[in-house]
């Protein structure tokens, strides 16, 4: 599939029924576009099951608790809308977006109890997230922008909101030539990328960072389960920049992402090695199992 991403052939799944690509569409006043109340899933679906659906369904109903809505689907219910839209795009291997959000309706201001929660999901095919970087290591920046406290913001909500920041971190990560960029969190540890965990090795062990003012990743709970199931120790902790000059190999995790080898942080190298490699393919396998 190629074109603007508002001028395609398909369907997409909107609010109960399948509608055609260009005509899915919302009114200006949508409370969302103006005061960002979204909450959205990133999937992929190999050989035409999505990996950790259920999940992902689960986290989209959780996060817009957290905004303080409800979707009115459930999982079950989101689960054969998605399938819906695959089938009817005739996809077995495509990347799903699932988003919900507070509609126009008979509010505009910061409060907007009375507007309806809409839902729609969507889906293309889609191939490495950041190109040949899956073969030769990605190249971050460093952003100057920190994730916030969780005292201030949802964190464990996968909201759109949230993403401003990530976006002018990665729009200046691309005009240095990277990839994407590195953010720390408010207290200055490491976090994460600006869609994506991210992982390191020193002495044949994993380090990452505590997940505990960002969004714990689902692709970053299966590759911890597949590293301890394969005898590896790996520390959840807070991990100082300082720290990075130290360790030997790194790669970053996320739907979109999948695992993808890191080769260069900043001034810090990092090589593409023989567990990196091995995760990613491991990885592989287990998601077309």
């Amino acid at each position: 599939m190629a074109g603007a991403y508002d001028d395609r052939d398909g369907k997409i799944w909107m609010d109960g029924k399948l509608v055609d690509w260009r005509d899915a569409k919302v009114h200006i006043l949508t409370h969302a576009l103006h005061y960002a109340s979204s909450v959205f899933e990133g999937e992929r679906c190999y050989n035409g099951k999505i990996f950790k659906g259920v999940e992902h369904s689960k986290r989209l109903r959780k996060s817009a608790e957290l905004l303080d809505f409800e979707i009115p689907y459930s999982v079950e219910e989101i689960e054969a809308a998605k399938y819906a839209m695959l089938a009817a795009n005739g996809w077995k291997d495509a990347y799903v977006r699932a988003i919900a959000w507070r509609g126009a309706g008979d509010d505009m201001g910061v409060s907007a109890r009375r507007n309806p929660v809409r839902l729609a999901i969507a889906g293309w095919e889609w191939g490495n997230y950041y190109g040949d970087a899956k073969m030769k290591g990605a190249k971050l920046d460093i952003s100057k922008w920190r994730r916030p406290d969780p005292k201030t913001i949802p964190s464990a909500a996968k909201a759109a909101g949230l993403y401003m920041i990530c976006t002018m971190s990665k729009h200046a990560a691309e005009a240095k030539g990277c990839s994407d960029a590195l953010m720390m969190d408010y207290r200055g540890y490491v976090a994460e990328a600006t869609g994506a965990n991210v992982f390191f090795v020193k002495d044949g062990e994993v380090h990452t960072p505590l997940p505990d003012c960002f969004l714990n990743g689902l692709t970053r709970q299966t590759v911890i389960e597949m590293l301890k199931g394969k005898g590896i120790t790996v520390h959840e902790r807070h991990i100082e920049p300082v720290e990075l000059a130290g360790f030997e190999q790194c790669w970053l995790t996320g739907t979109a992402a999948e695992v993808t080898p890191v080769g260069q942080i900043g001034d810090f190298n990092f090589e593409v090695g023989a567990l990196t490699r091995d995760i990613s393919e491991s990885y592989e396998k287990l998601v077309r199992a």
